[in-house]
């Protein structure tokens, strides 16, 4: 079929194969002639030419879900990379020496024991490599709920006759949302990786379970205006960078607590596909700016749900219980410092604000990661440490069940009260009733075959019975005299 008998639709068809294939001709462009040609379906071609050139790469590179994860990855090193500075002997020494002091201080502060691995100095470009899947899981329902949001736009705006046509172009379609959030990302985590001093610095889990590093030349931009000495803020740094890493080698459930959590409120996240739609109808491709401040200004995201907010406050209430720990280990790790209270407290401040990258970093994703109850929860770790002791503290972080709850955070009266019971052994042993109760909540049958005669209530006359037996007393064991 010659050319100029191809329909509008047909046109369309050819310039997706093009697009999807790469196949450009010279240089990658696609030709402006077969461009022109859409005219009859009032595709403006030279917006559609702007769009290719963006996005060309992007489509030869996709995965499955047509989300181009080496943009971001190929983007945030730019960034990282632009500045970096190699890591000399003498800043690898100092910093060495820095940990090998904070880790016998430590010792002394904590019963969780040292990291099996040696904590490192990393360069931004090293950073970007060793956190960027975990800035991938962090975004990604964000990332694939705008391309979405751009498939169903495009779909709703289409006309009838080209809903076919346009079903064709999905992937396309979601490529092209992925892709620019991908990009984004990139440039996010970039300029993240300028400002962050360590790897637990962010207050999640960025690094690899149980290891500890420090950027040098971030630590360097950190230090310049404070007025301390570069070897007591290096001893606090490692200190706090290894407290860290401890924790969460030492409780391995921690990690997938909180990246549980991060899903729990990332599964809500939804775009605003109003404010999507306005912005595509005077969107330039040659002109990005918009988009941009679009999706770092968070303008894309609405108001988070009621699920999402009782999410949020879950994980911020662990997130808090983390750093509080932290803060406190570390201060008493570093007490024989000069300048340690000072550290501490610009320490304190600067993750309680957090720096423009990681602003832009919560507006993208909807998720804030600076916990409010920082002070509250470490008030709460000291009193603790008071009151029993260091093994006692530390022991919480043993199973799941035993962290403090938010109630604890305001109040650690009862939570010292439980653990100085506790140690004195006064927790009751399991008895009768207590066995009873535990089959029923496990669907066991009971164990008296009189009883079992029953029917469906069997387990519950059991414990009916027990708790009628006049051998049991309320305030004391049970009788062992025969009824």
């Amino acid at each position: 079929m010659a050319d100029d008998d191809r329909s509008p639709e047909e046109e369309f068809q050819e310039l997706m194969r093009q697009l999807l294939g790469g196949a450009g001709g010279a240089g990658g462009e696609l030709d402006a002639e077969a461009l022109s040609r859409l005219s009859g379906m009032q595709v403006d071609p030279a917006m559609m030419q702007a769009i290719m050139r963006q996005m060309q790469s992007a489509f030869s590179s996709t995965d499955a879900e047509g989300i181009s994860w080496d943009a971001a990855k190929t983007q945030a090193l730019h960034i990282a990379n632009q500045d970096g500075q190699a890591i000399s002997s003498g800043q690898r020494a100092d910093l060495d020496q820095a940990f090998t002091l904070a880790t016998l201080w430590l010792s002394e502060a904590t019963a969780i024991s040292d990291l099996s691995v040696p904590p490192r100095t990393i360069t931004r470009g090293a950073w970007v490599e060793q956190t960027l899947p975990v800035w991938q899981e962090l975004a990604e329902p964000v990332a694939t709920s705008i391309a979405d949001a751009l498939t169903a736009t495009l779909s709703e705006q289409a006309p009838d006759e080209m809903q076919g046509l346009i079903q064709g172009a999905g992937r396309l379609m979601r490529t092209i949302g992925g892709s620019l959030f991908a990009t984004q990302l990139g440039q996010v985590i970039g300029r993240l990786s300028t400002e962050v001093v360590s790897g637990g610095d962010v207050g999640i889990p960025v690094m690899p379970a149980g290891e500890a590093a420090i950027l040098p030349q971030n630590f360097a931009d950190f230090g310049r205006d404070l007025g301390i000495p570069d070897d007591q803020l290096a001893l606090y740094v490692a200190t706090r960078e290894l407290a860290h890493a401890r924790l969460f080698r030492h409780a391995k459930w921690l990690r997938l607590q909180v990246m549980s959590q991060v899903g729990d409120f990332a599964r809500g996240i939804h775009i605003d596909t109003g404010a999507l739609e306005d912005l595509a109808s005077r969107f330039d491709p040659s002109q990005p700016a918009e988009l941009r401040q679009a999706l770092e200004s968070g303008a894309l995201i609405p108001a988070k749900s009621e699920a999402q907010e009782l999410a949020l406050a879950r994980l911020e209430h662990l997130l808090a219980t983390i750093e509080g720990w932290v803060d406190v280990v570390t201060d008493a790790a570093t007490s024989r410092l000069p300048t340690s209270g000072a550290i501490g407290e610009a320490v304190r401040r600067r993750r309680a604000v957090g720096g423009p990258a990681e602003q832009a970093l919560g507006s993208l994703v909807g998720l804030e990661l600076r916990p409010r109850r920082m002070r509250e929860a470490a008030a709460m770790w000291r009193a603790v440490t008071d009151a029993v002791g260091i093994a006692a503290r530390d022991a919480l972080w043993d199973y799941p069940d035993l962290m403090p709850e938010p109630a604890d955070i305001d109040d650690p009266a009862g939570l010292i009260a439980r653990l100085q019971a506790r140690a004195r052994g006064e927790e009751p042993a399991p008895d009768e009733f207590d066995d009873a109760l535990a089959r029923l909540l496990a669907g066991e049958e009971p164990q008296d075959p009189s009883v079992a005669e029953g029917g469906g209530d069997d387990l519950d006359a059991e414990l009916e019975d027990l708790d009628d037996d006049p051998r049991r007393d309320d305030d004391g064991p049970e009788d062992p005299r025969p009824v």
